[in-house]
Formats: C-alpha cells, structure tokens, sequence
C-alpha cells in the first residue's frame, strides 16, 4: 500500500521527469534533424512548434481512457525510420528566397516535410497525455511548478550536453532510460529491444568522423574525394609539398575549403594548383586596393583564408571574428597556411555585431568573409543565423571602424540573381556610397569594396570586373526590424505557408476531436495567454540577440531566464489569493514600453545600460503574465485540457512570428497586446455569465 505522501512525491518527481524529457528531447530531435534531412535546419522553429502540437493535443486526450504513454517507443520508432527514409531527400527553396541549394519546391518534397513535422507532433502526444493525466491529479500550481522546474533544467542540461559533448546516440539513450525509469518492469521486455533497434539506427546513420559544433553538423573531407570524411591531417601538413585541400561541410551541404592560400604550394599545371590560384586572387582583391596594413578585420573568418591573405599582404596585426569555436578548431587542424597560429592574429570567438559594437575604430581594413549561414540562430526563431549582420545598421556600424583612408570589403556568394542587387543597395544605404562592385567570370562570387575616402577604384583587379546596378529593384533592403537578406521582399514564403497550413489543420482538427462539446472560454483565454507567452519568449530572444550577439549562449541564457521569471510568477500567485483584473495593467505597462522604446535607442546604450534593459525590462511582461496564467490556472476546472489549450496556443504564437517577414519584428509587439487584451475580454466575458475558465 502507497502512502499518500509517497504517492504525491513521485508524481511530482514523474512531472519533473516528463517536463525534463520533452524539453530535452524537443531540442535533441532539433539537433540532430539537420545531419539527417537536408535543408530541415530551415525550419528548426517549425519542428518546435510541432512539438508543442504533439504536448498540447496530448493533454487534451489525457481525459480518454487511452493510454498512450505506452506507445512512446513505437512512436519514437516511427519519427527516426521517417528521418532515415527522407534522408537523401533535398527539400527546394521558392524563387522568394535564397539558400545554398537551388532546387525548386516540389509535391514530393512538400508532402515529407508535412511529414516530418507530423510524426514529430505525433512523438510527443504521449509524453503531453502523461502530464495531463499528473495535472488533473495534483495541485494545480504544484504540479506547474515541477513542470517548470524540469523544463528549466533540460535546457540548461541540453546547453551543456550540446557544448561539450553532443552526440545523438548518447541523448537519444538518455531519453530512453528516462522513460524506463518511469514505467514498470513489465514492460521493458517489450521496449528495450525496439530502443536498441532505434540506437542502432542512429549508430548505423551517423558520421563517426562528423564534428558537431553549437550550430552546425560538420564534415570535413578531401576536396578530391568528396564521399570520404576525415578525421585527422598528415602529420606533416604545414611543411609537405602540395597539401590536401580540405572541403568543410555544415549541415550537409559545402562551407569553405581549408588550404595554404600559397599557389607556390602546389606544383604548376594541377588542378590543386589551378584552384588555390583562383582563390588567391579572389581573397587579394580588397588589399590590392587598400594599402593600410596596420590593423584589419575579418568577421566571418572561417578557415581562415581571409586572414591568411591579410597576413601574406603585411598585415601587421589582424582581428579575426569568428561565431564558431569547432570552425576555428578544424582549421587549426586542417589548414596548412595554419594562419591562426600566427603572432599577428587575434581570434575572437563572437558574433560579428556584438564585436561590431565593442571594437576600438581605427581599422584600415574591415573584410566581411563569406559568413552566410545554413541555419536559424534559434528554434524559436525564424531569423537566419548571420541575420543581424547583413542589416543597414550593422554594416553602418561596421563602416564607422574604419581610419580615414580604410576601406570595407564584403564578399557573397549568389545564390539568387536579385540577391547581389540586394547587397549592392544595401551596402550603398548604409554608407551613403555606392560601392565598386567585382563579380567573377562565374557571375556567382561578388565583392563589394567601399573607401572612406574619395579615390577611384580601378575597374579591373585579377580576374574581376567592375559592375554596377542602374537602380534599385523591387527588393526590400534589410535592417534591424527586418533581418532578411535571404527574402527579396517582405513576404511569407509558399514553402513555409504550406507547412503552417498544414499543422495548423491538424492542431483545429486534433482540439475538435479531443474537446468536442467541451471546448469553451477557458480554452480560449489559456490558448491566447500561450500565443502572447511565445512571442514574447521570441521577442525577447531577438532583443537579446541584436544587443548582445547571436550565440548559442545568448539564447541558451534568455530562455533560461523566461523559465526562471515563469517560475518566480508561480511562486508569487501561490501568495496570492484571488485572481484580479488588475494584474493586467502593469503588463499592459510594460508592453506600451516596450512598443514605444525602439530598440535602435536601446542599441545606442552603453554595455552596462543594454544590460541592465535586457534584465529588468524585457522580462517583465513575462513575469506579469505569469502571474495571470497561474492564478486563473489555480481555479479552472479542467487543468490538463488547460494546459493543452496553453500549449496549443504558443504553438499558434509561433506561426504569428512568421508575420514577421512580411511586417518586421517590431509590429509583432501589437500582436502580443492583441493576445493578451483578447485573454483578458474571455475572463470578463465569463465574469458577467457567472461561468469559471
């Protein structure tokens, strides 16, 4: 016989334990989806949001006499054969945007990513209906604070585990024997051979030369032997004889080349030869016009090739930014040039805004590697990792480090045609110069070149032309509220509003099914009260992102700190007695704050002020909100069906965030107020009938 004392702590252990498992198993999932599906990196923040859809329906079912808990093998079974089927799928892009594949959409590849996104949803019901089976059994702010308290520490446990030791085998693993934990012996007869069988899929899928970095899943191999992945250089790399040159791929697709940036290198006539000689030239062009070589700047330095040809023109002292410690790393391995071991080099490991923003100026040269990203900066987000970087503010801010005869360099490679228009303008926008533009013979690779001072800059440099663009066309130049260099204009693409589309009929029909004729106010207000919660979550990580750099850290710590802000609002509703309409206005407060401040004014802060912003002001609507959702969630009637509208409802927050691309970022903050006054007219709705949420 369980004592009821024993029986509440381990259901308030098991909440702890599910939270823990499907926060870390959402970003496992995430993680890991990129190495598998080419391309999926895209839509990271969709397979959150589906996550969200399989928690949500989940505890809504957790009503029916169905116990789904049980087939959690079965389903995890399903989502990793459906990632290993569509593994040599490669999904295309609309003409409306730019990625590193130029393979148009199709109906085949649309129906896998529907896909994707519907058995990962389907994964996470079980684990939603076992917490709503909990929420209905516990005290409701109990209950939602163990929830919490494991939301919180799988996301600090998954930041470290993705630091330090990321490996899909060892997470996955590490789910499974949560959730044998939680389930009786009986049962591990029937599970633990359909676990294996999924660990060894995993192991047989993977790359055990693969390196994985905070952002990316990394390949390195010989530029000759594309198919082998390699581990390890020649012992005598920096001193043998035409050395390998090495092709670094992120998320499956080409990154850079690690190689001595030395044709004398490489013996005349061969095709190693031929290549490092057109990448000298290429990579030469900006100190063939600029002569200052005391102090230069390259952010996206990567392999380092950019560096190595600072330091073959006589650089004297080189600043290089790079956002990627293992990018670093692998140079330093592989590249024979071995430019980061230099004297003369200073690596820092940033985002290049964020060091845009604490460099001293005086640079001759500020160079702009080819640091396009193939992935979000965040799961929550749709903004591309470099998407601070290529804005109007940023490349003004970049300008400004120059001397009076510096110049700034910006390299690209095209993916679309209107994309070097794009960067042409914007570059002209932000320094109210039209830059000297060189394109390849290719017609792909592009620098744009701008002096602070006057002088002309010859039409021809190696095997690059001058060019121009007579006007502006019908694109939309990035800045800081709309961070897309990779949208030729502000729009949604069809791509994306497929996938929303289609989960967004599965959410209507999944809440029809399961709340039937019980669906009423209280779905409403907790729906709205998730809506309003997830975008300013993201808002809140935007902000975070454009004062302080795009890292994992950055948003490992903002998340982190939402949870903790969450918790704090539970703790204090615990003291209070009663809901009060009250505890609206000082959200509203806030949020009229927060819309009228732009945060081109918080930029303009020194350090320490952007600090003391991020950590009083951004956070609190999140607090005020809190407070709101647990002391309505106290009294409803309905605690997990409460709690899945909630869910349900940030999944919905995530899909307005993509209104984003077609409105800025900023207009969002008029949606968050919209959520929470709609939660706010439910609860008075609902007050005047004499009816509970």
């Amino acid at each position: 016989m369980i004592e009821p004392r024993e029986a509440e702590s381990r259901m308030r252990w098991e909440m702890f334990a599910l939270s823990f498992t499907a926060l870390f198993l959402e970003m496992m999932v995430i993680r890991w989806v990129p190495s598998v599906v080419h391309l999926v990196a895209y839509y990271a923040n969709l397979m959150l949001l589906s996550s969200f859809l399989g928690l949500g329906a989940g505890a809504m079912a957790s009503g029916r006499k169905w116990n789904l808990f049980g087939w959690f093998p079965v389903f995890l079974a399903c989502q990793i054969g459906t990632l290993l089927l569509c593994r040599n799928v490669v999904i295309g892009s609309t003409l409306n945007e730019a990625r590193f594949s130029q393979l148009a959409p199709s109906t085949l590849n649309g129906a896998v990513l529907v896909w994707i996104f519907a058995s990962n949803a389907l994964l996470f019901v079980p684990l939603g209906q076992r917490m709503g089976v909990l929420f209905n059994s516990m005290p409701r702010l109990t209950a939602y604070a163990w929830d919490l308290a494991g939301s919180l520490s799988g996301t600090l446990c998954f930041g470290l585990f993705s630091l330090r030791m990321f490996s899909p085998v060892l997470g996955m693993a590490g789910v499974m024997a949560i959730y044998l934990l939680m389930t009786t012996r009986r049962r591990w007869l029937a599970d633990v051979p359909v676990f294996a069988a999924i660990l060894a899929a995993i192991v047989w899928a993977r790359d055990p030369r693969a390196i994985w970095s905070p952002y990316y899943f990394i390949t390195v191999c010989a530029l000759d032997a594309p198919s082998v992945t390699v581990s390890e250089a020649p012992p005598d790399l920096l001193t043998m004889r035409d050395p390998p040159i090495y092709s670094v791929n992120v998320n499956q697709l080409g990154y850079h080349i690690d190689a001595a940036l030395d044709p004398a290198a490489y013996t005349a006539g061969t095709r190693a030869a031929d290549t490092i000689h057109a990448y000298w030239l290429q990579y030469h062009l900006p100190y063939a016009l600029n002569k200052g070589r005391d102090r230069i700047l390259v952010v996206g330095s990567g392999g380092g090739l950019d560096v190595e040809a600072a330091l073959q023109s006589g650089a004297r002292h080189v600043d290089a930014v790079e956002i990627d410690p293992a990018i670093i790393g692998i140079s330093r391995r592989f590249n024979a040039g071995a430019p980061y071991s230099d004297p003369r080099v200073s690596v820092h490991i940033d985002d290049a805004r964020s060091y845009f923003a604490k460099a001293r100026p005086g640079y001759d040269l500020v160079v702009f590697g080819f640091l396009d990203s193939h992935a979000l900066f965040s799961n929550m987000n749709n903004v591309r990792l470099d998407g601070y970087v290529y804005t109007v503010e940023s490349i003004r801010s970049a300008y400004r480090l120059l001397n009076d005869h510096g110049m700034m360099s910006l390299s690209f490679f095209l993916g679309r045609q209107w994309l070097g228009p794009k960067l042409y303008w914007l570059v002209a926008e932000a320094t109210g110069r039209k830059p000297a533009m060189f394109i390849d013979p290719s017609g792909e690779k592009l620098i744009l070149c701008v002096p602070r001072d006057l002088g002309a800059l010859p039409m021809e440099a190696g095997q690059m032309r001058q060019a121009t663009y007579p006007a502006m066309q019908q694109i939309d130049l990035p800045t800081d509220d709309w961070p897309f260099l990779y949208l030729i204009r502000k729009t949604i693409p069809s791509d994306y509003l497929i996938a929303i589309a289609s989960l967004l009929a599965f959410s209507i029909a999944a809440t029809a099914c399961l709340r039937r004729g019980s669906f009423g106010r209280g779905d409403i207000h907790f729906g709205l009260l998730g809506m309003g919660f997830l975008l300013l979550e993201t808002k809140g990580i935007s902000d975070s992102t454009l004062f302080f750099g795009a890292t994992w850290f950055v948003t490992m710590i903002v998340v982190a700190g939402v949870l903790l802000m969450v918790i704090g609002a539970n703790l204090a509703a615990e003291r209070l007695r009663n809901f009060s309409f009250w505890m609206y206005a000082p959200l509203f407060a806030i949020l009229a704050l927060l819309l009228v401040v732009p945060r081109e004014h918080v930029l303009e802060f020194a350090f320490s002020g952007r600090l003391l912003w991020t950590l009083l002001v951004v956070p609190l609507p999140v607090f005020f909100a809190g407070i709101i959702f647990s002391t309505t969630f106290r009294d409803t009637a309905f605690p997990a069906a409460a709690f899945g509208a909630n869910l349900v409802g940030a999944m919905l927050g995530g899909f307005c965030e993509y209104l984003a691309m077609a409105v800025g970022s900023h207009r969002l903050s008029i949606l968050v107020i919209v959520a929470y006054m709609g939660s706010m007219l439910v609860l008075l709705s609902a007050r005047r009938l004499g009816r509970a949420v």
